[in-house]
């Protein structure tokens, strides 16, 4: 039996009217008990531990909705290309080299830079899945994992098998952190039987597809050649929808695309930076909103993003949207939501995502002692406008602290750079001659 006490400011984010700048939250094992003003935790509370912050804002954790983990052995390896040329002459013959240590090492180091910067939870889709579930087991972090699919190569069935058998092994290990989806690639390196055998297996296993959608508009070109359909529609003509599917990107969508989206609960993965590192353009994010689409934030990899700082994501969705549409769209308390609440609804987790009684205790602090912290006329607007990794103090996970201090206690970080450079440079060096 464990309990602890926060003290601190608090946004709970269970409404935009919420905030208590002398608040507290009680935690037994896993999972919140209040949350409230000083003086609010129930008399029969008695802590093991008083944790007083007083100068820290205590949040739900970040919820990453796009990443492939391991490519941080990829960081600046690739850099100003378009998304093809980006992925067929540098990041495909790289990862043909990978062995499976290597994938563990690479997400090794993807966790220890989102736990730094305050990220609880990633959905992630690689190869050897195996190797990254292990890896945030380690971390001590919650994850959804898929294996990534590509139906169109010779190891698709074998991939799929994977997939099947990573549900079997790891879907709610680790008192839950861990859960699987399928990774279907996208529709452009998966065929129609294929994408529709993949369906037929999540529904049959009771979880969730992950999958890139109307990327570029090189995707939509190629889709439209061969089925005379954009991907969203194409996908759905297929029956691939109606399930609890999470769609990253989503860029490049027409007026029905996105009632299509909407209609069947599909869940969207906003990766602005990397949208926008690659060119492949802004995603109507606003318009999808207005729709009454889910919408979570995810950095995609560290090869095309080159961070995992939802932080800065959260100020360049914001930014990018005004720009693109106008400057009162997307106030930072509905970023926020976007990296919390909604980055939770998108991964179909039910109790992560706010600080409120019976959810699970996923919280991080951030020190706002700090003069870019002032004046405090508005939290949420310096969350999202002022805020960067550096500035995270403490992260809890599932009741367990793992960083304190901004010092990771689950992994040694230092022995995780060490092995990820001397792989990656392996790697090139067989590259590059």
């Amino acid at each position: 039996m464990s309990k602890l006490l926060i003290r601190s400011m608090v946004l709970p984010m269970t409404g935009q009217d919420v905030f208590y700048p002398q608040g507290e939250i009680a935690i037994e094992n896993d999972r919140i008990v209040s949350v409230g003003a000083q003086g609010s935790v129930p008399a029969r509370f008695i802590p093991d531990r008083i944790l007083e912050l007083p100068n820290d804002v205590v949040m739900p954790g970040l919820i990453n909705t796009h990443t492939h983990a391991a490519m941080t052995l990829l960081r600046s390896y690739a850099d100003d290309l378009p998304l093809m040329p980006w992925l067929n002459e540098k990041v495909w013959p790289f990862e043909e080299k990978l062995t499976e240590e290597d994938i563990y090492w690479g997400t090794a180091l993807a966790l220890c830079e989102m736990i730094r910067s305050g990220t609880t939870t990633m959905l992630d889709m690689y190869l050897s899945m195996d190797q990254v579930a292990e890896a945030v087991l380690k971390a001590g972090t919650r994850a959804v994992l898929s294996r990534g699919l590509v139906g169109n190569n010779p190891n698709g069935n074998r991939a799929l098998a994977e997939n099947i058998e990573l549900v079997r092994c790891y879907h709610g290990a680790g008192n839950g952190r861990v859960s699987i989806m399928f990774g279907p690639h996208a529709p452009y390196t998966c065929g129609a039987e294929y994408l529709q055998r993949v369906k037929v297996e999540a529904d049959r296993l009771g979880v969730g597809i992950h999958i890139h959608v109307a990327e570029t508009i090189d995707e939509i070109k190629n889709i439209g050649e061969q089925y005379g359909k954009t991907p969203v529609q194409w996908l759905d003509g297929l029956g691939f929808f109606g399930g609890h599917v999470v769609a990253a990107h989503c860029v490049h969508l027409t007026p029905e695309d996105m009632d299509i989206l909407a209609s069947r609960h599909v869940c969207v993965a906003h990766n602005a930076e990397s949208n926008m590192k690659l060119s492949s353009g802004t995603a109507p994010i606003t318009e999808l909103s207005a729709k009454g689409v889910v919408i979570g934030l995810g950095t995609d990899s560290a090869s095309s993003n080159n961070n995992l700082d939802l932080f800065g994501e959260m100020r360049s969705v914001a930014f990018q949207q005004k720009l693109k549409v106008g400057s009162t769209v997307l106030p930072a308390y509905e970023v926020l939501e976007m990296a919390t609440l909604g980055g939770a609804q998108t991964l179909g987790l039910e109790d992560v995502g706010m600080l409120a009684p019976g959810f699970k205790a996923d919280i991080i602090t951030i020190d706002m002692a700090q003069p870019h912290f002032y004046p405090r006329f508005s939290i949420p607007a310096h969350l999202v406008y002022v805020a960067h990794a550096g500035d995270v103090r403490t992260v809890m996970v599932d009741g367990k602290i793992i960083m304190e201090e901004r010092k990771l206690l689950t992994m040694d970080a230092d022995k995780v750079c060490q092995e990820v450079e001397t792989r990656a440079k392996r790697i090139s060096a067989e590259l590059n001659g």
